[in-house]
C-alpha cells in the first residue's frame, strides 16, 4: 500500500506548514487547508480539476 503525505488539495501545503482538515469524498480521503476551506464552501467550482466532481457541488448561498 503506498502512502501519501497530507496536502491541501488547492495549495498543496503539507501539515508539517498548516493545519489541514480532513474530508472524506467518493472513497477518497483528501485535505483542505483553513485558507482555502471557504473556497470549498462558497465557490466549490473554482475546484474544478483539483478535486474531482467539483463541477457538480452547489455553493452555499451568501448570508447577509
Amino acid at each position: 500500500m503506498v502512502e501519501t503525505q497530507s496536502a491541501c488539495l488547492v495549495c498543496q501545503a503539507t501539515s508539517q506548514q498548516t493545519p489541514l482538515v480532513t474530508l472524506e469524498y467518493r472513497e477518497q480521503k483528501l485535505w483542505i487547508c483553513p485558507q482555502h476551506l471557504p473556497l470549498l464552501i462558497h465557490h466549490p467550482e473554482r475546484l474544478v480539476g483539483k478535486l474531482p466532481g467539483a463541477e457538480n457541488l452547489k455553493p452555499v448561498p451568501d448570508h447577509d
